[in-house]
This record gives structure tokens, C-alpha cells and sequence, in this order.
């Protein structure tokens, strides 16, 4: 269970006029920073804990094996591919953390980490042979207009040839939602170079999650009305995101890929907050709540107790994300099964 720090000595009234004002002042703020340049510079990096301890000195390395891909790419491909879990088989046979078909594999598989085997099965030979792979296909399909990187991807998913034929992503409706999801995925694992751009959504997310102050905790709730209304932590941010037509997986850890991740000190009202016993983690994420300013954020905290406000900063806060529309769209709505 996570420490919380429960707020007390502040009156209802007076909590409730300082989100009014939060969420007014989120407006201002967006306008402030947008006005800095945005988002600003390209990916040097992964975010923090984005990509489990385990496997980021790889992921780090091997995604800056040619100028078409970097380790923010690579670490969208794992993830969207396999969640990193080094065990699935999906339906069509693909194995692994890199989810590679045999066939493919007895091709494009390398020895990464030059123990004398290519292991499919091992994250040490798979993540290297998925970027010496993209690299290939970013060989092949060179020449193609367009970005070199979403003409790779598309190669991926579609084919060298039909990338050189229709010079640049093929007009198929897959292989054009591929390349979306992965560059849309990319920018969550990224580690931002300037300020994270501003949501325009979160007024209203936080104004949701505002009304919900007072509920009693439901695990597993949803705020259905078989469910009195009640929510556990990322039921209620899910909720309060669908009301401006974003729809977050259920499970707190996924949120967090739902966007990028600005820093501590660069929080805005709306910004989820995560926190885990595992630091290093992304994947053992635990907890969310929605960020109101002040350190504050509106949380679903555990049984027995109500939704309120309580402070971030705490031993296991991990970290933070900025929803968007694509970033939430990227995510996969269902693993391959181990």
C-alpha cells in the first residue's frame, strides 16, 4: 500500500476554489509555454523508466544502430509488440520480446550478444536483431521519399517493395495507422529535450474528477451505476478522460505510455502521477492520480477510504504523463498471451 498524505486543515470550499482557479490558470499556462516552442528538440534519451532496468543499456544501444531509428522507436516497437515480456507467442506464431515468426527469425536473427546462439527467446539476441532488422528495411526502401523513418516502418509492416512502388508509405489504411502508432508511441518512451507541450483537454478531465470528490473507493470500480459510482484509481482517470473523447486503457501502467512525461517541476493540472515500489519500472507502476497543481492531485487512494486530495510527493512517486489523443490511441488493447 502507498503512503499517502491525507489533506487535512484545509476546508472543502476553499480546496474546491483553488482547483477552479488551477484549472482556469491551465489555459494561461498552455498559452505561456506554447509560446517557449512547444515541445521542443528531438529525443537524446529514454524517459525515465519507460523501458524496464532490465532491458534499457540494450534498448539505449542497439536503437542507435543506423540514423532511422533511435531508442525511443525502438523501445515503441517492443512495447506495442510484446509488452517487453520475453515469453508471448501471439496467435500467428510470433515469439518473444520482439515477437519475430520463425521464419523471419532463421533470416534476420542475430547473435547480440556474441554468446555463439540466436536465441529467439532471449531479450540479449532479440531486441538486437530488431534493430539490426529495422536497419535492413531502412537499407531497402533508402531512396523512397518522405521520412526515412516512417518509410521503414512502413516496410516493416507492408513490405520494401511496396514502399519503392508507391514512393514513400503505401496508401494502405494498416500499414498508415502502423506507422502512427509507433511514432505516436516513441514520443512516450522519449525522454523530452525543452518543455512538454501543453494538454487542452485537462480542464475538463480535472472538472470530471472534481465532482467525483467524496466518493468511497471501489476496487475494480468503474463508476458504473450497478457500482454506486464509485472508482478505484485509474477507473477514475480513465473516466475522467473519456469525457473529452480519450479513452486510457484500464490499467494504470498503461496509462502512463499515454503521452509524454514532462518533469517534476514542469507539472500542469491534468498531468496523470504515477507511483510504484519500483523506480526503475514503468510496468510495475501501481498507482495514478490526476494533478491539480500545488502538489496536489484528486486521488482514488484505497478501500475504506474516499476520493480527495492528496499530495504527490511521496518516496514512491515514479513519475508523470501528459495524455494525448494519439498517445492514447497508440496503445494495444491486447497482448499476445504467453
Amino acid at each position: 500500500m502507498r503512503k499517502v498524505w491525507v489533506v487535512s486543515g484545509v476546508g472543502a470550499g476553499v480546496m474546491l476554489a483553488f482547483v477552479v482557479l488551477l484549472v482556469v490558470g491551465t489555459f494561461s499556462a498552455a498559452a505561456g509555454i506554447a509560446g517557449q516552442g512547444g515541445a521542443g528538440g528531438r529525443a537524446v534519451g529514454l524517459a525515465k523508466g519507460a523501458v524496464p532496468a532490465l532491458y534499457q543499456p540494450i534498448v539505449q544501444k542497439w536503437g542507435n544502430l543506423c540514423p532511422a531509428i533511435n531508442p525511443a522507436l525502438l523501445a515503441a516497437q517492443l512495447y506495442q509488440e510484446s509488452g517487453f515480456d520475453p515469453k508471448v507467442v501471439s496467435p500467428a506464431k510470433a515469439q518473444g520480446i520482439a515477437q519475430f515468426i520463425p521464419g523471419t527469425w532463421a533470416t534476420h536473427g542475430i547473435d547480440g550478444d556474441g554468446d555463439g546462439d540466436r536465441d529467439v527467446w532471449d531479450p540479449k539476441d532479440a531486441i538486437p536483431s530488431a534493430a539490426s532488422y529495422d536497419c535492413e528495411l531502412a537499407g531497402y526502401v533508402k531512396k523512397a521519399p518522405g521520412d526515412p523513418t516512417d518509410n521503414m516502418l512502413a516496410a516493416y509492416n507492408a513490405g520494401a517493395y511496396a514502399v519503392i512502388k508507391y514512393g514513400g508509405v503505401p496508401p494502405y489504411k494498416e500499414t498508415k495507422n502502423y506507422v502512427k502508432i509507433i511514432r505516436s508511441l516513441e514520443q512516450s518512451f522519449a525522454r523530452p529535450v525543452g518543455r512538454v507541450a501543453p494538454s487542452r483537454q485537462a480542464a475538463t478531465a480535472i472538472n470530471y474528477a472534481q465532482q467525483k470528490l467524496g466518493t468511497p473507493y471501489l476496487w475494480g470500480g468503474n463508476g458504473t451505476p450497478d457500482q454506486q459510482g464509485r472508482f478505484d484509481c485509474s477507473g477514475l482517470t480513465q473516466a475522467a478522460y473519456r469525457t473529452v473523447d480519450i479513452e486510457l486503457p484500464r490499467v494504470a501502467n498503461d496509462q502512463y505510455n499515454a503521452g509524454p512525461h514532462p518533469s517534476r517541476d514542469e507539472l500542469l493540472p491534468g498531468d496523470l502521477v504515477f507511483f510504484s515500489d519500483d523506480l526503475t519500472n514503468s510496468r510495475k507502476i501501481r498507482h495514478v492520480g490526476i494533478y491539480v497543481g500545488g502538489g496536489y492531485m484528486i486521488n482514488a487512494p484505497f478501500t475504506g477510504a474516499v476520493i480527495r486530495f492528496d499530495k504527490i510527493d511521496t518516496d514512491d512517486y515514479f513519475g508523470a504523463t501528459r495524455v494525448t489523443a494519439d498517445g492514447a490511441k497508440a496503445l494495444p488493447t491486447a497482448r499476445p498471451e504467453a
